[in-house]
């Protein structure tokens, strides 16, 4: 089966999407009471830079990380046993919308990214059967930060992801969907920059090479090329902010 070109635009960039390693730290730093061997469930994992992270972080957890994705995984794995930390990484392919494991599985759940590709209401609710009681769900989620955008912010957003909202809709969802808000904060412009759109930047015209004669391949290169603009222009409306959420019971 021919890989999808999105995935052929991501492979081998730092991260498939905005943040970083002092991002990941900061908001593991915020959770209380874990036991001292947690498990960790990273969603919608990517290359796993953020994985790899967590086990610095946590010297005693141990991690599962999914993705549909299998060269993402592989790239993980990779990282990880570099890093020295491949022992208490294990990789699964699977969907974030169909994730195979009991209830009540593990004790922090990650999705840096992700969780956009099921929505933040879905993602909430069908994923909080994994936490055990108390457990975290840690993640990153697009929203406005102000209350009226530009209309070429919105314009694009409605394009791409049409159910982006405000910080506080996004609480007011996490309490309803049964989470207490530990914290939640933004993150800065460079965890778009740096492990991101830069990359991301360098390889286009390589990209634009191998997508020639493809009008889809062409379609999302020219939407990843306004995406960077958008966000350059006016990226202080809108980004992504970390959410600390604990379930409650």
């Amino acid at each position: 089966m021919e890989t999808p070109f999105i995935f052929t635009m991501h492979e081998g960039l730092p991260r498939q999407g905005p943040g970083s390693n002092a991002c990941t730290r900061k908001a593991f730093s915020m959770l209380d009471d874990l036991p001292a061997r947690p498990e960790i469930l990273d969603i919608g994992c990517g290359a796993g830079m953020q994985t790899v992270e967590l086990a610095r972080t946590c010297p005693g957890c141990r991690i599962t990380a999914v993705d549909v994705h299998q060269p993402f995984l592989d790239d993980l794995a990779r990282s990880a046993a570099s890093a020295g930390v491949g022992d208490r990484i294990t990789t699964l392919r699977a969907s974030m919308g169909n994730l195979p494991f009991p209830n009540a599985s593990f004790d922090v759940l990650w999705a840096e990214g992700s969780i956009f590709v099921i929505g933040f209401r879905e993602g909430l609710t069908s994923w909080k059967r994994l936490l055990r009681s108390g457990g975290y769900l840690c993640l990153t989620e697009a929203a406005w930060f102000v209350e009226d955008p530009s209309p070429e912010a919105a314009a694009f957003w409605n394009d791409c992801y049409p159910a982006i909202t405000t910080v506080s809709a996004n609480r007011a969802i996490a309490e309803d969907a049964g989470y207490e808000v530990v914290a939640t904060f933004p993150l800065p412009s460079s965890a778009w920059w740096d492990n991101y759109y830069t990359p991301m930047i360098e390889r286009l015209a390589d990209l634009r090479v191998t997508a020639t004669g493809n009008p889809e391949a062409e379609a999302l290169i020219e939407f990843e090329e306004r995406e960077i603009a958008v966000y350059r222009e006016h990226g202080s409306e809108y980004g992504y902010e970390f959410f600390i959420l604990q379930k409650k019971g």
